[in-house]
């Protein structure tokens, strides 16, 4: 995957970098953490290809891109339709209902700030933009803390690899260790809040 991902960037460029992230919104398998970082080495190693903001601008565009195309399907087919879906074509997406399940109750219990903060944590970040439309979030404001989350992780990658170079890879090699510990908090905070509002229901 790792040549495929060079591949692209080289021979695209800016145009190769937007289509990697808005891919990697369709297809978790593929991963910022190394698009990103790549993206931000090539910039630093080749600056009269590649500069630094067109890269971070590239990335940003694909990830919005990329978010929509999860937003309309909520919005349009719903959870009951999204969720047979997923159970018979997930495994093609690495998606299932119980994830479209856990990202609702994200979104339930975060609101708005949901998309925002979900576009920062992985196994969140993809399907965040579902609930939301199920929800009928309204356009701008999703499409507003979806490009400032967006923007931050981008900027995060992307400088990153900028500043390691060649050893680009130790990006990827840490945030993922790190990117699970995230996602266990989130999980573990909000089966914290469920349980507090379960002993705050009076008992009829």
């Amino acid at each position: 995957m790792l040549e495929w991902i060079t591949n692209t960037i080289n021979s695209m460029g800016y145009v190769g970098i937007a289509l990697l992230m808005f891919l990697e919104n369709l297809f978790p398998p593929i991963p910022s953490e190394l698009i990103m970082p790549l993206a931000g080495f090539t910039a630093r190693a080749t600056p009269e290809k590649l500069n630094i903001i067109g890269v971070f601008f590239a990335g940003l565009v694909g990830s919005v891109l990329g978010a929509l195309v999860w937003y309309y399907p909520g919005q349009i087919l719903g959870e009951k339709r999204l969720k047979s879906l997923a159970d018979k074509y997930g495994k093609w997406l690495t998606i299932s209902s119980k994830d479209i399940s856990k990202a609702k109750q994200w979104f339930e219990k975060q609101g708005g700030k949901a998309v925002f903060i979900g576009r920062l944590v992985p196994g969140i970040r993809t399907l965040i933009s579902v609930p939301a439309g199920i929800a009928n979030m309204p356009l701008l404001p999703f499409l507003g803390y979806t490009t400032i989350g967006s923007a931050a992780w981008v900027g995060l990658l992307t400088y990153s690899g900028y500043l390691l170079g060649s050893q680009y890879e130790i990006v990827d090699k840490y945030l993922a260790p790190v990117s699970k510990i995230v996602l266990v908090v989130v999980v573990v905070g909000f089966i914290f809040w469920i349980l507090k509002r379960k002993r705050k229901k009076p008992i009829a």
